[in-house]
């Protein structure tokens, strides 16, 4: 795992209308190798939930980053990732189509558009 000299990031409330499609926004660009569609990243995120505001899932809350490869998560990660380098930061908000599909598909997520902030620490 590369370490970078990161703290667990904060959300702000968007307080607008949840977007229709995927939204990416580099908070730091890295510099290091960059993800690629089906490659396996080594990430710490944080996601909350665009209306509420809630935490539902962090890996920092865990202290420990996640490996794993994009071709198994949430279309949102597996389209807004790539392109990401190592050291770099980036912001996803992912409507439900993209995450979990719409209200009542059986998943506690299921009809919400969703906010991950991404730390990306490494890539294979």
């Amino acid at each position: 795992m590369t370490e970078f000299n990161r703290t667990k990031p904060e959300i702000d409330f968007h307080g607008a209308d949840a977007p229709s499609v995927l939204e990416t926004r580099d908070i730091d660009v890295g510099s290091g190798p960059e993800a690629m569609p089906g490659a396996t990243v080594e990430v710490h995120y944080v996601g909350v939930d665009f209306e509420t505001g809630e935490e539902f899932d962090s890996s920092w809350s865990r202290d420990q980053s996640i490996t794993f490869p994009l071709r198994g998560l949430i279309a949102g990660w597996q389209e807004g990732i790539p392109g990401m380098r190592v050291g770099g930061r980036r912001e996803l908000v992912i409507p439900p189509h993209l995450a979990y599909g719409p209200a009542g598909g059986g998943h506690a997520l299921s009809g919400r558009t969703l906010i991950f902030v991404i730390d990306l620490l490494g890539v294979s």
